[in-house]
């Protein structure tokens, strides 16, 4: 898991005590007990776990290392009661969390989220930015607060880039937005008032190619991961949470849905679509238009809607031709 400091991209606004956080939602609560009454200085997510923080838990699991961090957690299963030592079980999780965030942290869904820009060549530069000298940075560019860009980086022109980092040699070419908001919001309660607060961030690896007018999410808590060596066409979207591995190569107007892991070596045609959820294995070839809705091994060549085997896929198009398809 790729590290980073929350608070250099969202600020927090006030250190709550677990007691004071609940007093904000206590309408929404069915039991609570804690053990520790403890400061909030960060959010933990199930594959990362942090000293004071609070973990929002969907399902029931078992989790090893809460015997000796301050986390408090909040769900909506009774049956993590008497589980935990430090939990809250409320009616909608949902709503909590959207609560909770938006109380906690200044983030660039609220009207109040603020930044400060120095104007320079052109490009809107943050003073919380850390940018090395020999990356270059094009013109009408927006580089935001918390960002940091490593050596010999070259930002073409009109790049919007926020909470993200970018390593060293990667080029990211001209009108693409980095670190832009994931789409998560509560299906039964939508508009811009219920979006769910997206806090995580993008991490490029070296000598990754971003071709134009591409569009990179952050994550909802943790990192949205390019690999190494990566190469992403034109008007590619991955969604918040993506993890993609070293040495991909995505053609372009291809979207990947939210939390879709995907291997080494994977390489993908033009106009491909991807379900969101799902994991694709190392080594493996989705041709164009192909429509992924569920896990590819790997080394599999796969095409089609739904996509599957290639040569499988070609066996089906010659039985729809003779069928006079």
């Amino acid at each position: 898991m790729i590290s980073f400091e929350r608070n250099n991209f969202f600020p927090l606004k006030k250190k709550y005590l677990i007691k004071d956080l609940n007093l904000i939602v206590n309408k929404d609560i069915i039991f609570t007990n804690f053990k520790n009454n403890f400061h909030v200085e960060d959010i933990s997510s199930l594959k990362n776990l942090k000293m004071n923080s609070i973990l929002f838990l969907e399902k029931n699991v078992s989790i090893d290392q809460l015997d000796f961090k301050n986390i408090h957690i909040y769900t909506e299963s009774e049956s993590n009661k008497n589980r935990f030592e430090n939990v809250t079980i409320v009616k909608n999780l949902n709503t909590i969390y959207n609560k909770l965030l938006n109380e906690l942290f200044f983030h660039e869904d609220q009207v109040e989220f603020t930044d400060d820009f120095d104007y320079k060549n052109g490009s809107y530069i943050s003073k919380h930015s850390d940018i090395h000298s020999s990356t270059k940075i094009g013109k009408n560019c927006v580089i935001s607060r918390g960002v940091k860009i490593g050596k010999n980086s070259i930002i073409k022109n009109n790049v919007v880039i926020k909470n993200a980092i970018i390593s060293n040699d990667v080029v990211v070419s001209d009108n693409s937005s980095i670190g832009t908001s994931g789409f998560g919001f509560d299906f039964n309660h939508r508009g811009a008032s219920n979006l769910n607060p997206q806090i995580g961030i993008v991490f490029v690896d070296q000598n990754v190619y971003i071709g134009s007018s591409c569009t990179i999410d952050r994550a909802k808590l943790d990192v949205t991961y390019i690999g190494k060596n990566s190469m992403i066409d034109n008007q590619v979207h991955i969604g918040h949470n993506v993890i993609l591995g070293d040495n991909a190569c995505i053609a372009a107007q291809t979207g990947i849905s939210g939390s879709v892991v995907i291997g080494k070596n994977v390489t993908i045609g033009g106009q491909a679509g991807f379900a969101g959820h799902i994991s694709i294995g190392e080594n493996v070839v989705i041709a164009a238009r192909s429509g992924v809705t569920k896990n590819i091994k790997d080394n599999s060549v796969v095409a089609g809607f739904p996509a599957t085997d290639i040569k499988e896929w070609k066996k089906n198009i010659i039985k729809q031709r003779n069928n006079g398809h």
